[in-house]
């Protein structure tokens, strides 16, 4: 059993149960990310999910399905996430610049949790890296994206946007990600638009962000041009699709350096995570 971090410790969104909470060690910058440590970065006790109420924060729905949150994640959360991505950057597979099959590299850095991903394919194993098995994904990283479906869609009530979902598309108890994609970009860092279409399951995609804001380029499920909207991200935001906007091409075309709050533990550059639902077995 995964020990939550803290800030995740009552997280049982389901049944409710608080667990104890529990201190990670605290892990080194790996090399890779090229970011030295803040000062007092260590991640602050007690912090919760819903320590921010709805009523808060502006929830917006940016196609049907697609719902961003600003604001979601408290600084203590953040803090916390950043802690374990270093260690999770570390290894047993660490952070890598992953090689397409057309010879080129990508430019943000990478690091997975449960499933491996390399271009086109999920493994068990990187062998595209080192040969290792990759980390588990962690319970709490689970309930966290449980959570993350049951604000995005309101516990499942119906809307005009989204009364035409399959019900597991957004019912927090139906969603159980099994691998976590951790994109590290720096300021010069780009993804191009892409489909998150690797997955046999339709599952919703969960992704928060952490550090540097950046324009996120969400667009439609038939081309990579426009029609598209740009969002800007801040550390913190929660940013989830499904349903008829699951397979929309989407990219990251810019980071803003500088805007990021030091107070994260990063001193510099944006943490994405994703939690997806590969619909694989073994």
């Amino acid at each position: 059993m995964s020990t939550p971090l803290p800030g995740f410790e009552s997280f049982d969104v389901l049944a409710g149960r608080p667990q104890a909470a529990g201190r990670p060690r605290a892990a080194d910058e790996p090399q890779a990310t090229g970011e030295p440590r803040a000062a007092g970065s260590e991640p602050a006790p007690g912090g919760r999910a819903d320590s921010n109420t709805t009523s808060t924060r502006t929830r917006r729905e940016i196609a049907p399905g697609a719902v961003h949150v600003p604001g979601w994640l408290s600084l203590a959360q953040q803090q916390a996430l950043v802690v374990a991505c270093r260690d999770w950057a570390r290894g047993p597979v660490p952070i890598r610049h992953t090689r397409l099959p057309n010879g080129g590299v990508m430019s943000v850095r990478t690091v997975c949790l449960g499933w491996h991903w390399q271009p086109y394919a999920y493994t068990r194993t990187a062998d595209d890296v080192n040969g290792a098995r990759v980390a588990e994904l962690p319970a709490w990283l689970v309930e966290l994206g449980r959570k993350a479906v049951a604000e995005a869609y309101q516990d499942g009530a119906p809307t005009p946007a989204t009364d035409t979902y399959r019900p597991h598309a957004y019912a927090p108890h139906a969603y159980t990600p099994d691998t976590a994609l951790i994109n590290f970009y720096d300021d010069q860092a780009k993804m191009g638009m892409h489909q998150d279409k690797d997955e046999r399951s339709d599952a919703p995609v969960v992704s928060l962000s952490i550090g540097d804001r950046c324009v996120f380029r969400f667009g439609n499920t038939e081309t990579r041009t426009k029609p598209y909207t740009d969002i800007e991200l801040a550390s913190g935001d929660l940013f989830v699709f499904g349903g008829p906007s699951r397979l929309a091409y989407h990219g990251v075309p810019k980071v803003r350096p500088g805007t990021g709050d030091p107070a994260t533990g990063l001193a510099g550059g944006r943490l994405n995570i994703t939690l997806r639902m590969t619909g694989l077995k073994g």
